[in-house]
């Protein structure tokens, strides 16, 4: 299905401009003769074909697209804009899958269709917390609200993940180039220098002896070491993408010293800063915490809030279903049992989630100062013992002749 613009006067004889999906150019001008629009200029819009790139990237940058535009939705409610017009204007301004899937949100909102169930309608775009709190503005009449509220929640998540991302970005890049860098220097450089050396030395130095049983192991078995590689990412990537893999690698995380608090503390701001959304906006707890379960990546919290659910349907208190699934920090379980007493469950959810936020913060950047210096110590140490193995016969070679 093509994307069409269009220039157009509408019924009361003023101009309009928008976009619509149709198979045709004359399948949208039959569609918008239809609504009353006279068509003066209609023309294709060139977009970016959906397969084209890598699946999972685009995925992702649809998402984060979404999130700039439910900030630019409410903003032009609040304006005044009615929401047919504010969805033309997001839709004029974005390209590709992105594009296609906001003027389908549009089309089925002009069909008649709410703004939630168009959105419902793509889950693999929107997810189902948005979707639920799109729906309490609809039937509540505080749509513009609920959107900003929306828009803030979806900033403060892009925050977060921005800053551990951006903290992680420097040491992995080192990681990478110092074993690419080993690698290549043990199988491209080594070998044809210590051939010739070989032939004028009666004995090779020690270093230079240990980097040559390295190089040969890598040159002389390198099929095995690749066929090793890819089953065993393989192999990881079956056992991790089941349940009970995932699970225990999840665990494994959380009990690593320095990473795993980091860990726990991002996935409880997180889920706080769902409930507490959802909560403001009037979603119902039980339903905000099974919607603060599916939007978790980590499968320890998120079977932790699937047997909260369960307690708090059959009248546990939140604090005790909490604490009983032994996946929150006792700080959490005394904010959520505070705040549900005094009625501000809400504020002190986003409370909890700035403090967490900005202790992940600290910790990263603390945790990247720590890291940096090791790992160039590491590359210093393996680069000068390469050079010590490769410069210590040339030495002895000059002696010799």
């Amino acid at each position: 299905m093509a994307v069409f613009s269009y220039t157009g006067i509408d019924p009361s004889r003023q101009t309009v401009n928008g976009t619509i999906s149709a198979e045709t150019a004359r399948q949208a001008r039959d569609t918008l003769r239809a609504q009353g629009v006279q068509v003066r200029k209609i023309t294709v819009c060139k977009t970016r074909r959906q397969g084209s790139g890598w699946p999972g990237w685009s995925l992702a940058s649809s998402k984060n697209h979404w999130a700039t535009a439910v900030s630019e939705l409410s903003m032009l409610l609040h304006a005044g804009i009615p929401l047919l017009d504010a969805l033309d204007t997001i839709v004029q301004q974005n390209t590709g899958s992105f594009r296609s899937a906001l003027l389908g949100v549009r089309d089925s909102v002009a069909a008649g269709q709410s703004l939630a169930q168009a959105l419902g309608d793509r889950p693999d775009l929107f997810d189902e917390a948005s979707v639920q709190m799109v729906e309490v503005g609809e039937n509540a009449g505080t749509l513009e609200q609920v959107l900003g509220q929306l828009a803030e929640f979806k900033q403060r998540q892009a925050r977060l993940t921005d800053a551990v991302t951006t903290a992680l970005v420097y040491p992995i890049f080192l990681v990478c180039f110092g074993a690419a860098a080993g690698i290549f220097l043990m199988t491209s450089v080594l070998p044809p220098l210590l051939e010739n050396l070989e032939e004028t030395l009666d004995e090779l130095p020690w270093p230079t002896r240990v980097a040559k049983t390295l190089s040969n192991a890598l040159v002389d078995h390198r099929w095995f070491w690749i066929v090793a590689s890819i089953a065993t990412v393989v192999a990881l990537g079956i056992i991790f993408r089941s349940r009970r893999g995932r699970m225990l690698l999840d665990r494994m995380v959380l009990r690593i010293p320095i990473l795993g608090p980091m860990v726990v503390k991002q996935g409880v701001s997180r889920i706080a800063m769902v409930i507490g959304t959802l909560s403001r906006s009037g979603v119902e707890l039980t339903a905000a915490f099974e919607l603060a379960m599916r939007s978790t990546k980590n499968s320890v919290f998120r079977q932790a809030l699937d047997q909260c659910v369960k307690r708090i349907s059959a009248g546990e208190d939140v604090a005790d279903a909490l604490e009983s699934s032994g996946a929150f920090p006792p700080l959490a379980v005394r904010v959520f049992s505070v705040g549900q007493e005094s009625g501000k469950l809400d504020e002190m959810l986003f409370r909890l989630a700035e403090d967490y936020d900005e202790q992940v913060k600290t910790a990263s950047a603390r945790l990247t100062s720590l890291i940096e210096p090791v790992l160039i110590l590491v590359l210093a140490v393996m680069v000068g013992f390469l050079l010590l193995a490769t410069i210590l016969p040339i030495l002895e070679a000059g002696n010799v002749l």
